[in-house]
């Protein structure tokens, strides 16, 4: 456990003596929000959304590409001063997720830049961007399965249960899910990246007790990296993550939960994610079935700002909440059966 806080602490170190001067470098490309109604021709107007966040227009955008970076390298770098036993597969596995949807992201953030709508490629319809999801979420599934043996879920109460060549599509609508669902959270400033950063320390204690060393290095090293972009993303947010960052954490995140084998606790530890993308989710489906609105407005986030709450009050309760998903995941993770 001391060698993984050093970890922490050297990610934390790293990318906040860089991250300053990565701002201005995205300031200097003109990586800047820019007013949503002019540069996405491809998504529906978002009147509410806009009307909220509209004073952010000019944030630079792009941080999770340096979240990226530092942990892979210092992630990578670990194995080479640390005594640690580790599959290569499980490695190619976390990286793969980790960056493929990154690039992904890293594609789709295309069309927030300046005059993006003009330059052809950039930016994706929301089917073709959902398809190549799947299409990436396959890959770390395929692998989990035939090469490091996962074919079970646990369910408190339940115990192990093998689900077969099922595992594939379950692993992979859990990493598509948690993709959309950070992407969907990271509405406000600090929100995002602060519930996943109380969803790390939970699965690091997880994955100390597995005695799985390669996570609990990827874990230890992905914290610090959020905790210093954190720091400059609360509000008022000097940096955001931009789809680079919430595509690839998310997915992460995902994956994380998957190589712990403990299937329940990713779904609780990640509550307020769920609560996030729950009622996007039935939002959507009951204006098409339905043709009303459930909620005002959705995302949960939106609803509240729609009611009047400051940004920072929503952040700091949604951090509460996203605490005691923690506290409630890990107690079923690790109570006897």
């Amino acid at each position: 456990m001391t060698q993984l806080l050093g970890l922490t602490l050297l990610s934390l170190v790293v990318t906040a003596i860089l991250i300053i001067p990565f701002i201005d470098f995205l300031y200097k490309m003109k990586l800047r929000r820019q007013d949503q109604a002019t540069v996405d021709p491809f998504n529906k107007p978002t009147p509410v959304f806009d009307k909220y966040n509209k004073w952010k227009v000019g944030t630079p955008f792009g941080g999770g590409l340096l979240i990226i970076c530092v942990s892979t390298v210092i992630f990578l770098w670990s194995f080479g001063i640390l005594s640690v036993k580790v599959n290569p597969i499980e490695i190619f596995t976390i990286l793969f997720t980790f960056i493929s949807f990154g690039l992904l992201g890293l594609y789709d953030d295309g069309k927030k830049l300046a005059y993006g709508a003009k330059i052809p490629f950039f930016g994706l319809r929301l089917r073709y961007k959902f398809l190549l999801q799947w299409g990436l979420a396959f890959v770390p599934a395929i692998i989990l399965y035939t090469k490091l043996g996962y074919s079970f879920v646990f369910i408190r109460g339940i115990g192990l249960t093998d689900i077969g060549l099922l595992y594939i599509p379950f692993a992979a609508f859990v990493i598509v899910s948690f993709a959309n669902a950070f992407n969907i959270a990271d509405g406000l400033d600090g929100l995002a990246p602060g519930l996943l950063l109380i969803a790390l320390v939970s699965f690091l204690a997880i994955s100390f007790t597995n005695v799985d060393q390669a996570l609990g290095i990827y874990t230890a090293v992905l914290m610090g990296s959020v905790a210093a972009f954190l720091y400059f993303n609360i509000y008022k947010a000097r940096i955001w993550l931009g789809d680079v960052g919430s595509m690839s954490l998310g997915a992460s995140l995902a994956i994380i939960g998957l190589l712990t084998g403990k299937t329940l606790a990713i779904a609780v530890i990640g509550g307020v994610f769920v609560l996030e993308i729950g009622s996007s989710l039935i939002q959507l489906l009951s204006k098409k079935f339905l043709h009303k609105r459930i909620f005002p407005v959705a995302p949960l986030h939106l609803y509240f700002l729609k009611r009047g709450w400051d940004e920072p009050k929503i952040v700091m309760r949604a951090w509460l909440l996203g605490a005691f998903f923690a506290i409630l995941g890990l107690y079923l993770a690790f109570i006897k059966q």
